[in-house]
């Protein structure tokens, strides 16, 4: 399914929040020709034609209670992190200054991946492959039992991640890696730095991006979805290192 047919046939369900109270989507106004191509001229990679569809029917909507409005266009929020994401498009946010982000790159044909970016604690979590996988997700938190990846990843991954730190590789892991993509990132850094590898990540897993603080150093190889943040120098190291 596109991403309108995704919302259209909510659109048709009985949607309710936990408290069995009425949701009802409302959609945004739809931008114009002129205003779909001066968005398109905005983007790293071309417009996919679902988007144009989409935006064509409407910039967004509103009604589901984990976030407080989608905007496909991005320009509802005030969201950047070019060291993680550098055309990261905001999508939608949860209204505390969280948000799911698109990360487009130059080669990319649809909307997708999805993060989710949170800043307390702050980690970057993987959400879904395509745009129209986390509307899907999104609005299926809407019926009950109200379990979706989307609320999972918003409500109970974030802690998780930040407190077990999972996954993350050392920097002589990487070098001395057969995985030739590990091998190239570690190439460019030193042995002050730690790996997440997220190119099979499963929904919820991803990186604490804060790791040693708000100033944390954080690098990413291209735009594949690996990821290195760095450990503080010690003053010996700083100085002799």
């Amino acid at each position: 399914m596109t991403p309108l047919e995704v919302i259209c046939a909510a659109e048709s369900m009985d949607l309710v929040d936990v408290d069995g109270l009425a949701i009802e989507l409302t959609w945004l106004p739809p931008l114009t020709e002129e205003e779909i191509d001066q968005f398109a001229s905005e983007l790293i990679c071309p417009l996919p034609t679902e988007i144009r569809e989409l935006l064509q029917h409407g910039r967004g909507f509103s009604g589901p209670t984990t976030t407080d409005v989608v905007d496909f266009t991005g320009h509802h929020f005030p969201f950047e992190c070019d060291e993680i994401f550098p055309h990261g498009l905001p999508i939608a946010s949860d209204g505390c200054g969280n948000f799911w982000v698109v990360d487009l790159a130059p080669e990319s044909t649809t909307f997708g991946p999805i993060y989710f970016a949170c800043h307390d604690p702050p980690v970057v979590l993987y959400q879904s492959a395509t745009l129209a996988e986390f509307l899907a997700e999104l609005l299926r938190g809407c019926r009950p039992p109200h379990e979706s990846l989307v609320s999972q990843v918003h409500a109970d991954r974030p802690f998780r991640v930040w407190q077990t730190n999972p996954e993350v590789l050392s920097w002589e892991a990487c070098h001395e890696s057969s995985d030739e993509v590990l091998q190239a990132f570690a190439s460019r850094l030193d042995t002050s730095w730690q790996v997440i590898d997220l190119r099979a990540a499963p929904p919820g897993m991803g990186f604490s991006w804060g790791r040693y603080g708000p100033s944390t150093a954080v690098q990413r190889h291209g735009t594949l979805p690996v990821f290195a943040y760095q450990r503080p120098k010690s003053l010996w190291s700083s100085l002799f290192g």
